[in-house]
Order: C-alpha cells, then structure tokens, then sequence
C-alpha cells in the first residue's frame, strides 16, 4: 500500500522499473513500421519537417530542432515574417537558442504562404504547426490525409467539435502527434502529477487555477490597407473575410494586465485568449494530476452572484463526477500554466518544471533539481519535447503529449468559455462529448467554416 503521507522519488522509480521488467519475457520484434519507407523515416534518417506558422513561436520550434531533424519547408502569411524566419537571430530582444538552422538548412528550405500547397508539394515527413489558433485543425487534418506526422502547438482546438475531428482522423490514419504542452515532457512536473494521483494529498476536495480571460467579440474595425506581402485571405482561413486592421494581427497593440499580447490572440474568431492560452496548459496538469487525462467534468457554471463587468473575466467552477471541483480563481498564488491541488494531507502547487508541497516533508528524495535544468536557456525551449515526439516518429511510439490528452485538456477551457457566453450552469457528458437536452450548448460545441476552409472529409 501507498505511504498517502509521504511520496518517494525512488519508490517511483522502482515501481516504473518493475513495470518494464514485467515484459522482459516478451520477444521483441521490430515493427514494420520502424523500417525506413516514402513517407517513413528509418532510425537513421534525418526527418523531413515542414514548419506551418512563421511567427514568435514557428521561429522557437525551428530554432529547437534536434539535429535529427530537417525543416524542409517553412509557410507562413507574411512574406515578412518568412524572411526573418530564413534569418534566424540568437541575439537582440527576441532572440532565439544558437541552432544550426540558418546554416544547415536555411538556404535549400521551400517557402509557401498557403499551407495546403506546402502539404501537397514538398516531400516531408511531418509538420509543426505554430500558427493562430483557428488555423491548427485543418493544417493537421490535411497533414494527417498526407501521410504526415504532426506537433501542434496548444491550445489545440478553437472548438470543441473541431477537435474531436482532429483526434478521429490521427487514430484514423495512424499518426504520431505530439501537442505542444511541453510540461508533459518535464520531469519535475512528472514526478508532481503522478505523486498526486497516487495519493500523497489524500483525498482531493478542489484545483484552483487562474481566472483567464476570454476573448472579444469582433465589433468593427476601420478598414486599412492589407501590409504588401500579406495574405490576409489565407489569414482568416475558415472565419469571416473581415476588413484588414492592424489590431486583427499585430503584436503589442493591447495591454493586459500590463502584458503585451500579439492581435488574433484577443479575438473569439482567431482564439480563445488567455483561456485556452495558458489555460491549456494549467488546465493539463489539473487532467494529469486527477487522473482525467480521457475525460472531463459533468458540470460547470459561471458564478455570477455580486459579479459585475464583461462575461469573460467572469469566475467559473466546474465539477467532475467524483465530486472535485476545479475552481478558477485569481488567487491560486501559481502562475497561469499550473494549478494548486487541495486534499486531506496538505496541498500541491504544480507550476511549469517545478512544483511546491505545503507542507514541505511531504514529498522524500524529490527528484535532482538538474533535471529542471534542460528546459532552462534562451526563450521557451522546446527541445526535449519535440525529440520525444521525434523518436515517436522513428519507433511509431505514443508520444508525451498525445492527441487525446490535447483535446481532452483544451475541451476543459472550451466548456468555461461556453458557461460564461450563456451565463448559466451546464451539464457535460464527457463520455458523448455533448449538453445533454441542451441544443443551445450543443450549437457552440463547433463553428461554422468559410467556403474552401472547410475540414477535409475523413474517411
């Protein structure tokens, strides 16, 4: 029996091993699938990739590559931001961890501006995908129907329904995708999660998390003109062809909080803001830590009572059917990628690569702080994590971050945003994935598609 009073690195490991020895008398074969094959990398081949989204954050993945990999193509909206990307800079304000990009691979890399024909006409093995948020589901679907594995930043949906999609055709097609919460690849964070699943808190009464903010609603813009080079069609892919306007698009135009957020990240049509942003990575260590990685709460509700000022800085709960509730709420004293887990022993403040046990003994033998040092340098780093999903790649293994904890975590967010646009309780049926005798809910599960963004049929 557990020791629900204290928790062990070693124990943990020792029950891992005794896992894996368990198999030892099982042959090995090697898959087919490892051998190499068009389309298939062999172990010793170079991965083919194809980077989708130019940005901040395209740039960060092409810059963390491991030298295993190959970016073959880059696409991106802006001509612009595709020039800079060739020209990958390790100094200055936004500067990016040294990598071999701009010299090995740079000069022989194919640049599109529409996806679809970078999917079509280059020769890959796989895609990350890194653009806005309402562009990841139809750049994987197609992806997948290529015959192509996929990394997909978070959050990895902008409706619930889309994807779902997505997650039907990876298994469909039998995909490797890795979805960008790099916190699934931390040990620190690991180790946190599990200790708390296997009972060092007891029994769990509720999770806070931050209150994120929604996004706004689109109420007009003056129209101004399209920056030369811009592909502002492709841009709004599957939402409405509004005007072009700076504030749809630009980075630093508003301030929150005293933090500048890049345009389409505050808008419902492109995002779901700081909700899906950083919810779905706290919101991920919450399913992780409670063991709901392939489910969902039953119930969530806006609390409106003494609440006043715009619906998406409203604070909401939600229930699982165990009776944990999970409350969103500014007070959590974690930052917004994390959660503080409340049970009978004590608490446990889970944050990016590290975590906090009140009281302190609670946890033995925590694991060796150096193992929080490989996700620490220049930027966000994402290396560890996209080598994962590359020996996945290479061995058709199940990667960190899988496509149905993705979906599963960002659904979590998707359910807040609904409760406060409808401004009352809502049953979920996590298993169904709908309102019960709720078509008012149901109809926000998806979003309506602009003619020639509409997602592949997936048969």
């Amino acid at each position: 029996m557990i020791d629900r009073t204290r928790f062990s690195r070693r124990a943990l490991l020792g029950r891992m091993a005794a896992t894996a020895g368990s198999a030892v008398a099982i042959p090995y074969l090697i898959p087919s699938e490892i051998l190499s094959a068009q389309g298939r990398p062999g172990a010793n081949d170079r991965v083919q990739i194809g980077v989708i989204g130019a940005g901040l954050r395209g740039k960060y993945l092409i810059s963390n590559v491991p030298d295993e990999g190959r970016v073959a193509a880059i696409c991106d909206f802006s001509n612009d931001r595709i020039a800079a990307t060739l020209k990958l800079d390790s100094s200055g304000k936004h500067a990016f961890p040294p990598n071999r990009f701009r010299e090995r691979d740079a000069a022989r890399c194919a640049t599109y501006q529409d996806y679809r024909r970078l999917i079509d006409e280059v020769a890959l093995d796989a895609v990350m995908i890194a653009t806005p948020d309402h562009h990841h589901i139809l750049a994987a679907m197609l992806a997948c129907q290529a015959g192509l594995d996929i990394y997909v930043e978070k959050p990895l949906s902008v409706a619930i329904a889309e994807g779902r999609a997505l997650v039907n055709a990876v298994g469909r097609h039998r995909r490797v995708c890795q979805v960008g919460s790099q916190q699934r690849s931390m040990e620190m964070n690991r180790f946190a999660c599990q200790a708390v699943r296997e009972g060092l808190l007891g029994k769990i009464s509720h999770v806070q998390v931050l209150n994120y903010p929604g996004p706004m609603r689109y109420e007009g813009l003056p129209e101004e003109p399209v920056p030369e080079g811009h592909a502002w069609d492709l841009f709004c892919g599957p939402t409405p062809l509004r005007p072009y306007n700076r504030k749809l698009w630009v980075k630093d135009v508003f301030k929150i909080d005293g933090r500048s957020w890049r345009g389409w990240d505050l808008w419902r049509s492109y995002s779901g803001h700081l909700m899906t942003n950083h919810g779905a990575h706290g919101l991920d260590q919450v399913q992780w830590a409670l063991g709901m990685d392939h489910t969902g709460p039953v119930e969530i509700w806006p609390l409106t009572e003494d609440y006043q000022g715009e619906m998406r800085f409203c604070p909401v709960v939600a229930r699982y059917a165990n009776g944990i509730e999970l409350r969103f709420d500014a007070s959590t004293g974690v930052s917004g990628v994390g959660g503080l887990v409340h049970g009978e022993h004590g608490r446990m403040a889970i944050m990016r690569n590290g975590f906090r046990a009140d009281p302190a003994d609670l946890v033995t033998d925590p694991p060796d702080p150096a193992a929080a040092e490989v996700w620490q340098g220049v930027g966000i780093v994402a290396r560890p994590h996209i080598q994962n999903w590359l020996d996945c790649i290479k061995t058709r293994g199940t990667p960190n971050a899988p496509i149905e904890v993705g979906h599963r975590s960002v659904t979590v967010c998707h359910l807040a945003g609904i409760a406060r646009e409808l401004g009352r309780k809502l049953r979920w049926d996590p298993a169904k994935e709908i309102f019960p005798d709720d078509a008012e809910a149901n109809a926000l599960r998806d979003r309506p598609r602009r003619a020639g963004f509409e997602l592949p049929v997936d048969v």
